[in-house]
């Protein structure tokens, strides 16, 4: 049988109110009565119901948090950050996978809007943002995480992937190459058209220079192997002689598809770059390039937008837009 507040109030001897100022506002009591408290609820064993009290005062300690892909280590980083942020607060972070699916992301925000969490920090896999506006009406708000909001009602976070796209075409450029090809998807995320165009924008500048677009079903070691594979097979005259991939997975697969065939030499035949710079991109066999993102200090700073932290939020009403910018991280893939 569960130990009410009741029990421990008349082990205490104490009122009910005195045990509920112990749990919650312990400023207000004495040390002596504090101390009888807590000596009662340790010897009954009392855990007190959060949950019940959080739908009594209407709002939760619980942030939720969206994201495209846990297996992904940029998400993984996103969320320790945004953990590591919310913990200070007392807050918890409750993290969901919707593996790139809209429909897991709706059932993720129902669950979350049943449990009344104090907000959501959200990836989209889409531009549609109505059951966020709802969730907002519903009094729970919203910041768009990794993706700059197009929306003044959503506070966002996110790193420049214009510029961030545009870095990589132009590292490659630079080495002389000019048959680039760009490897990711779907295209109907924003992260992934947006580095798109930027390396289109890059190629655009220089004469001679071609980019070709390679589209993937997801952002995953085993989309990029696919996509080596069809690389592979072309003559050699046909093939691409940088590949700039969407993310750090997609590039670990292509090198890990490049490098099974005799012919194909990493980076002397193909410069290959990624994007997000995760931990096994230093790792690989060949060490791998790439664009850079502050994972962690996206994670938290989502967190400081939810909550208002933020130094620099504005005080009129007005929601900030957070773009941080991207850095090129040379390696062994592009630089020999």
């Amino acid at each position: 049988m569960a130990v009410s507040v009741r029990d421990v109030a008349e082990t205490a001897g104490v009122s009910v109110g005195t045990v509920s100022n112990v749990l919650n506002r312990p400023d207000k009591v004495s040390s002596a009565t504090v101390a009888r408290v807590q000596d009662a609820i340790d010897r009954l064993g009392f855990v007190r119901n959060d949950a019940a009290r959080q739908l009594r005062a209407g709002r939760s300690r619980t942030i939720g948090l969206v994201v495209l892909d846990l297996h992904n280590p940029f998400f993984s980083e996103v969320a320790r950050g945004a953990e590591e942020r919310a913990e200070r607060e007392g807050l918890s972070v409750l993290v969901a996978n919707t593996d790139e699916k809209q429909a897991r992301e709706a059932a993720h925000l129902d669950l979350f809007e049943e449990q009344r969490v104090a907000g959501v920090l959200v990836t989209p896999t889409g531009d549609d943002l109505r059951r966020l506006r709802r969730m907002r009406d519903h009094g729970i708000p919203a910041v768009l995480v990794d993706r700059e909001s197009q929306d003044p009602a959503f506070a966002s976070v996110a790193v420049d992937d214009l510029e961030g796209g545009r870095l990589a075409a132009e590292h490659l450029l630079q080495l002389g190459r000019r048959r680039l090809m760009f490897a990711g998807g779907p295209i109907s995320l924003r992260q992934v058209s947006d580095r798109l165009e930027g390396a289109q924008r890059a190629v655009a500048d220089c004469p001679g220079a071609t980019i070709e677009f390679v589209g993937t079903e997801a952002l995953t070691v085993e989309d990029g192997r696919r996509a080596a594979k069809r690389i592979t097979a072309r003559d050699a005259a046909a093939r691409p002689d940088a590949v700039f991939a969407a993310n750090d997975l997609i590039a670990l697969g292509l090198l890990q598809g490049l490098l099974q065939s005799a012919e194909i030499r990493v980076p002397d035949d193909i410069a290959l770059i990624g994007y997000d710079d995760i931990e096994f991109a230093a790792a690989a066999v060949v060490p791998l390039s790439s664009i850079r993102q502050p994972a962690q200090l996206i994670g938290a700073t989502a967190v400081e937008l939810l909550l208002g932290l933020d130094a620099d939020a504005e005080t009129d009403g007005a929601r900030r837009h957070v773009v941080y910018r991207p850095e090129l991280v040379v390696r062994a893939s592009t630089a020999g």
